[in-house]
């Protein structure tokens, strides 16, 4: 059994609280809500309809994903689908998720954010905090161009002989 460690989390609700805590990734999506353990050591659930995002943090103390950048500067550069996430109330977030359809998850979307340096490294947004969400482009690796096989002399004929006229 591999060993897990606890990510930083920020959860801005809808009712405008932002609560800060602790989740195991792998354990913390629940069939009725998300579960976060507080600074302290509290242990709550979350049911998804109350959450807007989730922002997996470097810092605590920092600001979560709405607090920064919301739109990418120019087309991402990272590989997937560049999407704009329409949240319930109006509000939304450009970020990039995964082209991959078995990368999907039952309870939202994993979303990476547009602001690199930001604090907020990734974010998970529940399917229920959702509106909608609309794809501006696909972001891909650039096709490969294919060799084509030369043409085979030997079976070409000359249409003009190569003796020059005067």
């Amino acid at each position: 059994m591999g060993a897990s460690t606890a990510k930083k989390v920020l959860v801005d609700r809808y009712d405008r609280s932002l609560l800060r805590g602790y989740v195991q990734p792998q354990t913390c999506r629940t069939p009725d809500g998300l579960e976060v353990m507080s600074p302290e050591g509290a242990v709550s659930i979350i049911p998804y309809p109350q959450i807007k995002c989730v922002s997996f943090v470097r810092d605590l103390a920092g600001p979560s994903v709405l607090e920064e950048r919301r739109e990418f500067l120019a087309r991402p550069k990272s590989t997937g689908l560049w999407v704009e996430l329409q949240f319930r109330d109006g509000d939304s977030l450009e970020s990039t998720i995964s082209n991959n359809i078995m990368e999907m998850e039952a309870e939202g979307l994993f979303a990476t954010p547009p602001e690199n340096a930001g604090n907020a490294q990734r974010v998970f947004v529940p399917r229920a905090g959702l509106n909608g969400v609309q794809v501006l482009g696909v972001v891909g690796k650039p096709k490969t161009k294919r060799e084509r096989p030369a043409p085979a002399t030997s079976k070409q004929f000359k249409l003009f002989s190569d003796v020059e006229t005067e």
